[in-house]
């Protein structure tokens, strides 16, 4: 069995795009408008209207980069353009400001759906060669809308994520050739990074954080892909209360027919370390179809969840081409596939058709956890098949064996040894 060190799990070979990770220098990205050479000031004041007049005189002007100078600068939504650019220096904090107020209403993508919902910090849509680089921060300040989450949550336990309303860090929509590198992204009231019909994004050394306690903060993915191809996640940190690298596209019992629903495609995952996190990988709960999708080469300090396949049966799902290789760490649940019922809602729908996940590949990981092969068969909502197991050196606690239900298992050289962490 050939590993997929030039190619994607189908056998699609891997194009050198990917291999290109050179991070441009300030110089290189065109002419600089550094906020406190237009006035724009660290003094704790919300600066939206000022910095959005400075990306859009750049843009009218040929294009350019905002340069976030050492020092922290409040803000609102932003709204990037054609040409224009954003780097943050060392020191630097671009920091959202924490009322809802401050991040308008809009047409936009949210948890697989397309509808009117508020306006990430920073927002860039069809926009052509954006880059956002330096070593400097974007922190969403999200800590207010955290405990008002979990505040209404306390007070009705079926309030949804969109109840509590707050913004997302960074979204990316209808954009290609995109570069976000070196920068930390921290502190999301929302969904950390979330890309929608993109293509050719990279992330590459970046860290990506937001606390687990003392207040949690709830549903701050990593990066959402949704409805993407040809994307690029390298050398990044993840430590998040939610799940890392997320595949979406599209949910509910018609999804696979809505235009604006779709698939993922080519992603590449490698070289990565995970602190904690609810999933490292996960696909789904709003995903149609995901092909070729490709992690390698990481490390997990502590998860709960390596590879995760969320299973929802009112939406018809396909996830197919889905490879781990050389992966080591300590996790919960090395495998999880399970139903995924979280706002089940079948609209009405009695013949939704039966999801599916196959061409699974983990091969070359060596892990701690406490189940290995968390699977539940549930043959009326999912299948599973084409389960390829090579080269695993497991200590698990319990769920040792691939139960029955999985059809097409290939196994070799696969080590699994009961513990009792």
């Amino acid at each position: 069995m050939e590993r997929f060190d030039h190619c994607f799990p189908d056998g699609t070979p891997i194009d050198p795009w990917f291999y290109d990770t050179h991070i441009p220098s300030l110089a290189d990205l065109g002419k600089p408008y550094v906020l406190t050479d237009c006035g724009i000031l660290d003094d704790g004041r919300i600066h939206t209207a000022e910095i959005q007049a400075l990306i859009d005189r750049a843009a009218a002007e040929g294009g350019g980069v905002i340069v976030v100078p050492a020092g922290t600068y409040m803000t609102g939504s932003l709204f990037f353009r054609q040409g224009v650019n954003l780097y943050l220096s060392e020191g630097a904090t671009l920091r959202g400001s924490d009322d809802i107020a401050d991040y308008p209403l809009c047409q936009t993508r949210i948890e697989g759906e397309s509808c009117q919902y508020f306006a990430a910090l920073i927002n860039a849509d069809g926009l052509d060669g954006f880059t956002i680089c330096g070593p400097g921060t974007i922190d969403g300040n999200g800590m207010r809308s955290w405990r008002a989450f979990w505040l209404r949550r306390s007070w009705n336990p079926q309030c949804t994520n969109k109840d509590e309303q707050r913004p997302r860090l960074v979204y990316l929509s209808h954009c290609r050739n995109v570069l976000v590198a070196d920068v930390r992204l921290q502190n999301s009231h929302f969904w950390t990074n979330h890309l929608y019909r993109c293509d050719h994004v990279k992330y590459l050394n970046c860290r990506v954080f937001s606390p687990s306690h003392p207040v949690k903060a709830p549903s701050t993915d990593a990066i959402d892909i949704d409805v993407c191809t040809d994307i690029l996640i390298k050398g990044c940190y993840f430590e998040v209360n939610d799940d890392s690298v997320v595949l979406k596209g599209g949910k509910g019992p018609w999804a696979d027919t809505l235009p604006e629903n779709g698939s993922n495609e080519r992603i590449l995952i490698e070289d990565c370390t995970y602190g904690f996190c609810y999933g490292c990988l996960t696909v789904g709960s709003e995903c149609i179809h995901s092909r070729n999708i490709l992690l390698r080469r990481s490390k997990i300090l502590t998860s709960l969840n390596f590879l995760w396949l969320k299973m929802r049966p009112d939406t018809p799902q396909h996830y197919e081409y889905i490879a781990v290789e050389d992966v080591s760490g300590k996790v919960g649940n090395f495998f999880n596939v399970n139903a995924w019922t979280q706002f089940f809602d079948p609209k009405g729908r009695t013949d939704i058709p039966v999801s599916a996940a196959d061409h699974i590949y983990l091969r070359g990981c060596s892990f701690d956890c406490n189940a290995c092969f968390a699977l539940s068969p549930d043959p009326s909502k999912y299948s599973l098949s084409h389960l390829t197991i090579q080269d695993l050196d497991i200590r698990a606690s319990r769920s040792f064996t691939l139960p029955d239900f999985i059809q097409d298992v290939s196994a070799q050289n696969v080590h699994i040894t009961p513990s009792q962490s």
